[in-house]
């Protein structure tokens, strides 16, 4: 992997990034099994997830983008494990990156920040569930010391077949 070119940057996202965010995530929804919607979204559609991500407490949503231009190349989000209560200190985690992205470091980039915003949180867990088949991605996590913990069978539905995912955690907090 190369290093990050020093004209990428990471920032909060913001509401100026609706649109480029909604046509990187619809990607992955058109094309692969990587997210399990499997219908794209308008902005109109994503801008309750772009705002349920405010610049501070546990649930972030940074973009990384080139310094020269507005060219968004990926983000990375911490949300909700689960709506109940008792999950409130657990997070799940996510990245998704431009296509003509990947291999840059920009992923590694990404969650170096995301970590470091989310240290003095009230946070004791992040979890990524990986769609399988994702090399790259069971490198990056666990490259940031998440480990395995067990895979749901054939748990998601898309383009005529059935897909497994691979579930991670890390500690946060005091314990990372």
């Amino acid at each position: 992997m190369s290093s990050v070119p020093t004209e990428v940057q990471v920032r909060p996202g913001t509401e100026a990034d609706l649109v480029a965010l909604t046509d990187l995530y619809n990607h992955y929804v058109r094309e692969t099994a990587i997210t399990f919607d499997t219908v794209p979204f308008t902005p109109e559609e994503r801008r309750p997830w772009l705002l349920s991500h405010p610049e501070d407490g546990p649930y972030r949503l940074l973009v990384a983008q080139e310094a020269e231009s507005t060219t968004i190349l990926g983000y990375a989000t911490s949300s909700p494990f689960r709506w109940k209560p008792a999950y409130d200190t657990s997070v799940e985690v996510t990245i998704y990156l431009a296509p003509e992205a990947g291999g840059r470091g920009i992923g590694t980039l990404l969650y170096k920040a995301l970590f470091e915003a989310l240290a003095d949180e009230d946070l004791h867990r992040a979890y990524a569930g990986i769609a399988q088949p994702n090399e790259a991605s069971a490198r990056l996590h666990t490259r940031f010391g998440f480990a395995h913990v067990g895979t749901y069978r054939e748990v998601g539905r898309k383009f005529d077949r059935y897909w497994d995912v691979a579930w991670y955690e890390r500690p946060l907090g005091r314990e990372s």
